[in-house]
């Protein structure tokens, strides 16, 4: 298989299906009305709740769920071979992940951008309203306290990345007082900030800022305190200050990124030296049910739903934007994770430098994925896409060092991104939290944002050395993908109250419930054997959760003509 036809055959289909099923999606089982009245219009306060161009709300929606998710997942999982990969990717992006985000948003849109925690209130049942969000407040907070320590991690690798990624700030906060304030045309203003923003990525390549110890602390702890004071001086910001524009400028990058990487595959279109199947990887866990929980924003991911639900239906200006904003960013994030998976398959085949020897074809391949524990960690998952993906640039005249600057300017960003968008929903969930228990004066924009980052900060230094969120980290991605199947739960509901076929969703719920609870069970035994009873209790906390919700959603599906609860309008 040559890495040009896996691509275009997997884009095109894309291109079909957004023009075919989602739109069928969003007109005969959504009904999309663009005379609606949306939350941003009818709540706008200038700072959460703001009517956004659809292009601008597209940029904040796709770099915000993307991150490193559909980066690292393909990653590894192709340890089990390029085609369950590729399948999962295609498949799950156009009838599941897309599904999910668009649902999502939609439902959240007609009930006052509530989030999906506050929806299930309403949908569902009160008595799960509580525990519903306390996974969620359980899920952002791993994620807030693990991407500020990820982007620690890479400005000490790739110190190229630190003077372009924390310039792009002022370029971000110009660019918004620019279409704001000064009614500025937001495509040349977005085209000389991305210049701008390229012109800082040719600096970083020959200026790396490398970051001292200090304070007692090395240089990790304190670019993971500077990135904490820095994610709440974001979160409480106006969208339109740095979030927004900052994003906008960040969709730019990505999509000339996924260009660069493009051409690449067109120029070099390098053989996939990875193997089709290699289902009994060394080390590794089963394929089924861990691929789907391995390859999670590639596909469908429950992070999307706290997106799709949390800032971009308070930005959303129109119901007719909410296909292009929610299934289309699905289906661009699936065109990043192809693209990995090229990377990876093909480009790293190119040439891979261990120890001084170069290797090329299956030899490199073999060598990167001997084992799951070969391939295991940030630095081995990230370095294969990163010198897969610089192969394939150099093959047109890029030159690898500003290649390998590109490429981790590009991760920096998107993690970056994601830290924000997760401080800021984490800060609505706080707020949702704190007014249920008659706690208003927690409630604040403010206090809710110090309790959000502040709870982070003690995950990441619990034990001192600022990786305490790796002691959580195994629950996560069964965690989240739990998410995404209670998200297409709280969909399926909505659906059926309105009396909607729920096929389109059910399918895919059923499927992630599945495999999610297989995966749980799975660990949950793994802890068990191990004598790691933290690990196993808490993870049978969310399986107990789940199943409950399982069991209410399925009685209240039995009764579709029961009135819904009064604390949501269902509408």
């Amino acid at each position: 298989m040559n890495t040009l036809l896996m691509c275009v055959i997997v884009f095109v289909l894309y291109i079909i299906a957004y023009h075919t099923y989602g739109k069928f999606l969003a007109k005969k089982i959504f009904n999309i009305d663009p005379d609606r009245t949306v939350p941003s219009v009818e709540f706008n306060d200038g700072v959460d709740y703001v009517p956004t161009k659809k292009e601008i709300l597209f940029g904040h929606h796709y770099t915000s769920i993307a991150g490193l998710g559909p980066i690292v997942g393909p990653a590894i999982a192709i340890i089990w071979g390029w085609v369950p990969a590729l399948l999962w990717v295609l498949l799950g992006s156009i009838f599941a992940g897309a599904v999910h985000d668009f649902g999502s948003l939609v439902v959240s849109v007609r009930n006052k951008g509530q989030s999906i925690g506050e929806l299930a209130t309403g949908l569902i049942s009160p008595r799960v309203r509580t525990l519903f969000l306390l996974i969620i407040f359980f899920e952002l907070w791993i994620v807030i306290a693990i991407f500020a320590l990820i982007i620690a991690i890479l400005f000490v690798w790739y110190p190229q990345a630190v003077f372009p990624v924390w310039f792009e700030i002022p370029i971000a906060v110009w660019l918004g007082y620019m279409v704001y304030k000064k009614n500025g045309n937001v495509t040349w203003l977005a085209v000389v900030a991305v210049i701008a923003m390229y012109v800082t990525i040719i600096i970083g390549a020959y200026w790396p800022l490398k970051m001292p110890g200090m304070f007692g602390l090395n240089a990790i702890e304190v670019w993971i305190i500077i990135l904490f004071i820095y994610a709440f001086i974001a979160s409480t910001l106006p969208v339109t200050s740095l979030l927004q524009p900052r994003d906008y400028i960040n969709a730019h990058e990505l999509i000339i990124m996924l260009a660069l990487m493009f051409i690449g595959v067109i120029v070099a279109h390098p053989a996939v030296v990875a193997p089709a199947f290699n289902l009994h990887a060394k080390g590794a866990p089963p394929v089924w049910p861990f691929l789907f929980v391995v390859i999670a924003c590639g596909a469908i991911s429950g992070f999307h739903s706290l997106v799709s639900s949390g800032t971009s239906s308070k930005q959303l200006a129109s119901e007719k934007d909410a296909l292009f904003v929610g299934y289309g960013s699905m289906l661009m994030e699936g065109t990043l994770s192809t693209l990995v998976i090229a990377a990876v398959a093909g480009g790293l085949g190119m040439a891979l430098v261990v120890k001084g020897q170069t290797l090329t074809g299956a030899a490199a391949f073999t060598q990167h994925y001997a084992s799951w524990a070969a391939a295991a960690g940030l630095k081995s998952k990230l370095s294969a896409v990163i010198f897969g993906a610089a192969n394939m640039m150099e093959a047109y005249g890029i030159p690898k060092a500003i290649a390998i600057t590109i490429m981790g300017v590009f991760m920096v960003s998107f993690a970056s991104t994601t830290l924000d968008t997760a401080t800021r929903v984490q800060r609505y969930i706080v707020s949702e939290l704190t007014t249920d228990w008659n706690l208003d004066f927690l409630s604040g924009r403010y206090v809710a944002t110090f309790i959000a980052v502040g709870t982070a900060v003690i995950l990441a230094f619990y034990s001192g050395n600022g990786k305490g969120a790796l002691r959580l980290w195994p629950l996560f991605g069964t965690v989240n993908q739990l998410l995404a199947a209670l998200a297409l739960l709280v969909i399926t509901v909505y659906l059926a109250r309105k009396g909607k076929s729920l096929i389109y969703s059910g399918i895919p719920l059923i499927f992630m419930l599945f495999m999610t609870g297989w995966a749980m069970i799975l660990n949950l035994t793994k802890f068990a054997n191990k004598g790691d009873w933290f690990l196993f209790v808490v993870g049978l906390i969310v399986f107990v959760l789940e199943i409950w919700m399982v069991i209410e959603s399925v009685i209240l599906l039995g009764k579709p003509n029961q009135e819904a609860p009064k604390t949501a309008s269902a509408s």
